[in-house]
């Protein structure tokens, strides 16, 4: 049977699948990056995880995989085919394409950012699919997002369009890892709500979903913190419908699990602060952390019609 390989490589862990012609999952499997080894054993495991999916093929759907895609975190130049950088697995202009096309008997390989590998799925099968412009923004460790146009993702000239979680929202704000102070990711994903329900609760065992629980049990507290990450994330969506103007927002990541105690607030705090602007859907993302898998997949069949259409 004629399928791909997909892989989307996290920060500690990869999910996998073979996608057939029509999107359909034909195997998943899992494993984990093993980035406490160093980054040239992370690379080894990716390629070694990608071989056995190459083997499994040939045993199970009787032919090899006709082409791969990757989608990886960091900074990526997908037309190269290089990880330029990515602080979470330690590597530095990697040519990923290159030495999975390798070791993967010389097949078509495509190489994604993460994100927007996502939001390419979410668009296509998932909850952006029928809308023409769309936002997708996980709220997870960090915040990114990817910018859908018709059935594409726009990566922009230099491949980094989409970074909402760097816009600035309150200049006042955390010191960001990317040298700005009150960037929008340091105060409303996941990984900052942990940080202030830690320290609120007093538990520094307590997490964002153990902080969702207590909104949704009335705890002031916890309702004080999950007021202010929403307060600063619709700042920073406004700014995004000011400029994409998007028919469709696509919520998903860790944060978005809390459902309608992240969504009613999310609603009526950005349909408070929009004045001109027209107000899209804000809608939860449907593909949950399949998302990257399924979009590499769709990466490396349309390499394949690209190549095809050549």
């Amino acid at each position: 049977m004629r399928h791909v390989i997909a892989l989307d490589v996290g920060g500690t862990g990869m999910k996998a699948a073979l996608v057939g012609t029509d999107g359909a999952l034909l195997y998943e499997a899992r494993r984990a990056t093993d980035r406490e080894r160093g980054p040239d054993a992370v690379v080894e495991t990716i390629l070694g995880f990608a071989a056995d999916l190459r083997a499994y093929g040939a045993e199970h759907l009787g032919e090899n995989a006709v082409a791969a895609g990757v989608a990886v975190p960091g900074i990526v130049d997908a037309e190269r085919g290089i990880a330029l950088y990515a602080a979470n697995l330690g590597w530095r202009d990697l040519p990923l394409r290159d030495l999975l096309a390798a070791r993967l008997g010389g097949v078509p390989v495509a190489l994604g950012h993460d994100v927007r590998t996502g939001g390419l799925a979410e668009g296509r099968i998932g909850a952006g699919k029928g809308s023409d412009r769309f936002f997708f923004v996980p709220l997870g460790t960090g915040i990114a997002g990817a910018i859908g146009i018709d059935g594409a993702i726009e990566a922009g000239a230099h491949g980094y369009a989409g970074e909402i979680g760097h816009v600035v929202v309150r200049p006042d704000g955390p010191v960001c890892g990317c040298g700005q102070t009150g960037c929008m990711e340091t105060l409303a994903s996941a990984a900052a709500v942990t940080r202030a329900w830690a320290a609120a609760s007093g538990d520094p065992e307590a997490d964002a979903a153990d902080c969702a629980k207590a909104v949704a049990s009335g705890d002031p507290r916890a309702q004080a913190v999950w007021a202010d990450a929403v307060d600063a994330l619709a700042a920073g969506l406004v700014t995004a419908l000011t400029l994409l103007d998007p028919r469709r927002l696509i919520i998903g990541g860790g944060l978005a699990e809390a459902g309608e105690t992240l969504f009613t607030p999310l609603r009526a705090a950005v349909e408070e602060r929009v004045t001109f602007q027209k107000l899209p859907e804000i809608v939860p993302a449907a593909l949950g952390d399949t998302a990257g898998c399924l979009g590499a997949g769709l990466l490396a069949w349309d390499l394949l019609s690209t190549e095809v259409s050549a």
